[in-house]
This record gives C-alpha cells, sequence and structure tokens, in this order.
C-alpha cells in the first residue's frame, strides 16, 4: 500500500499529539488504504499494528481515540487500557467479538456495519443450498476422478416439492428466503426476536416467508439455513437435541456465527446420516485446524467466511468503518451505532 502509517515509536515519543490517533488493529487480506487516506484527510493519525494479540492492542493502542476492528476482541481490559478511547469502530455487522456492556458503561461508542453485505451473504447462502443438495461437491469429485457415471447413494430431490427452513428472519435471512422463494416449493421461518406487527407481515409476504416455530422448521424442512447474531441465548441453537429434531436426511446451511453450531453434535448427526450434509461459511474457530471436526468431511462443504465478498462491500465496509469514527468526532456519534449513548458534555 502506498499510505505510510505511523511508527510505534512515532506513538511513544509525540506526547503532545497535535492529531488524534485512529489504530487499526487487524483487516486480515482486506485492503484498508483508502480508510487510512479517508482518516487522514479528516485529520487523524493513523497507526496498524496487524494483531488480534489484546497485549499488543493494549501496548500500542493507548493512546488512541479510535479502534478501527476486524477480529480482534475488545474486551474491558482493553478498553481500560486505552483511556481516551471514544469509539470502537468494527469491520462487519457481527458485535461478538467486543464487550457491548463494557463500552456502553465507558462511555465508548461500537459501530458495526448493518446491511452493508445483506445481497452477497444471501447469494453466498443460496449458492451453498444448491451446491449440497445438488451434490455439486460429489460430483465434481467424481469428475476429477475421471468417473462421469458415478452417483451418490441418495438420488437428489426436486428443491420446488421441498421446504426451505430459515432461524432469523433479519435482513439477510428475509433476502435468502426471497431469493430461495422462487426456487423452493416454501419456504418457512423462524425468529423470536422480530416483531409481529403489519410491517413485518407484510414484509414476509412480499417474500414469500411463512412465519412459523422452530418445531416446524426443523421438522418440515429439506434445508435449514441459520441467520441469527450469536447471543448467549443463540449459542449453540444447533445442538445434539435440535439436530434430532431435524428431518432425517436433511441438510444444514450456516452463514452466521460458527458458534450457533455444536460442533461434536453436528459431525455425529452427519456421520450417522440423520443429517445427509452440512455446507458452511463460518466456523467456531477460523482459520480452522487441520484436525477441526468440521474440516474434511466429504459431507461438509466448507467457505473461508467469504459470505460477504464482492467489490462492492470491499469498498463500502472500509468507508463506513472509518467515517463512523469520523462521524463520531464531528457530530457526536456514529452513523450506525450499536447503542446510544448521551451526548458528551
Amino acid at each position: 500500500m502506498s499510505t505510510k502509517y505511523l511508527s510505534t515509536s512515532t506513538i511513544f515519543t509525540d506526547a503532545k499529539r497535535a492529531r488524534p490517533l485512529a489504530v487499526y488493529t487487524d483487516m486480515e487480506d482486506i485492503d484498508y488504504s483508502a480508510g487510512v487516506a479517508l482518516l487522514e484527510e479528516n485529520g487523524y493519525d493513523v497507526l496498524y499494528l496487524g494483531s488480534q494479540d489484546p497485549a499488543v492492542i493494549m501496548e500500542q493502542a493507548r493512546d488512541a481515540e479510535a479502534l478501527l476492528v476486524g477480529y480482534a476482541s475488545v474486551t474491558a481490559e482493553v478498553m481500560d487500557a486505552i483511556p481516551g478511547l471514544k469509539i470502537i469502530a468494527l469491520v462487519s455487522m457481527g458485535f461478538d467479538n467486543v464487550d457491548l456492556d463494557a463500552a456502553r458503561e465507558r462511555g465508548i461508542w461500537v459501530s458495526n456495519l448493518p446491511g452493508v453485505a445483506t445481497e452477497e451473504v444471501a447469494s453466498h447462502a443460496l449458492a451453498l443450498a444448491l451446491a449440497v443438495t445438488r451434490e455439486i461437491p460429489f460430483f465434481q469429485g467424481r469428475v476429477a476422478e475421471g468417473d462421469w457415471n458415478g452417483r451418490p447413494e441418495t438420488t437428489v430431490f426436486r428443491l420446488s416439492q421441498e421446504r426451505l427452513g430459515l432461524i432469523g428472519l433479519g435482513r439477510i435471512g428475509s433476502r435468502f428466503g426471497k431469493l430461495a422463494s422462487g426456487v423452493f416449493g416454501e419456504v418457512i421461518g423462524y425468529d423470536p426476536c422480530l416483531p409481529d406487527t403489519p410491517a413485518t407481515r407484510d414484509m414476509l409476504a412480499k417474500a414469500g416467508i411463512r412465519r412459523t416455530g422452530l418445531d416446524e422448521v426443523l421438522a418440515e424442512s429439506a434445508v435449514v439455513s441459520l441467520h441469527m447474531p450469536l447471543t448467549e441465548e443463540t449459542r449453540h441453537i444447533i445442538n445434539a437435541e435440535s439436530l434430532a429434531a431435524m428431518r432425517p436426511g436433511s441438510y444444514l446451511v450456516n452463514v452466521s456465527r460458527g458458534q450457533l453450531i455444536d460442533d461434536g453434535a453436528l459431525r455425529a448427526a452427519i456421520d450417522s446420516g440423520h443429517i445427509r450434509a452440512a455446507a458452511l461459511d463460518v466456523l467456531d474457530v477460523e482459520p480452522a485446524p487441520a484436525d477441526h471436526p468440521l474440516m474434511g468431511h466429504p459431507r461438509i462443504l466448507v467457505t473461508p467466511h467469504i459470505g460477504f465478498l464482492s467489490d462492492h462491500t470491499l469498498a463500502e465496509y472500509i468507508r463506513i468503518q472509518a467515517q463512523n469514527v469520523i462521524s463520531q468526532a464531528r457530530t457526536g456519534a456514529p452513523d450506525t451505532p450499536l447503542f446510544e449513548l448521551e451526548p458528551a458534555g
């Protein structure tokens, strides 16, 4: 990247900083240079750590007013080590890597990116569902071995005669349902958090989704797809009990958070044949080790958390993340906060 970043030595020697400091913790393989440029144009010095290590963040970001976070965990301890911290700006819609209660108690804003990758993640969920129900990995493997006549043990079914079940009917779940309603015979969904209002009912009707209970989604769906945030209530929502309640020979798709699934229970359900296959864009540990129970299985399709990926989202994720920092400084609040704080002063 062409942008020049501050060195660590600059951070510690510039005791009377003229410009506020914004610190990127980790951006993995995302080009964040446009965000750096935007921050610098709006009066910030910028430091990139390239680390998720809390000790590194606490030491090298201690003068920061803004943390721009990829996957790093931001705990109360990390916040306390950065006394001037005003905002934690996330580069995703998910926010389970930040202690929100601790941030609120300390008057620190937390912003995320709601809706930016809705189309991409919904499309990826549809692609995963089609890939496993049409046995694409099986047939690709056979062709690679020169076997054009290989067939799976169970014949693929006609999707227009089958039901898709959604667990979570927010932006992505409802968008996926709308995309899939022209493919599956029926789309049903469960969401305990979505209010039952005329606007909600109208939205679901337009998307072609029939709202129902969790029991029906599990028992009656050929494909169950997860679209829930990770909370204490949703952690391991797919466990041995819920897997046993799913229709024999059905499929599971997850594009939300890996911790929604009990890995051992899913592996056992697939090994037993009760669950035909799973397609997962997220795992509980990323990158996943080779011995992860859901890696390397012939009936488990894994993609590396790239459901969000497109030219549009890569640009917008970085721009909006940086703009949240700038807006907080200018107006007292970011553009997309996860909660509201009282105005400073």
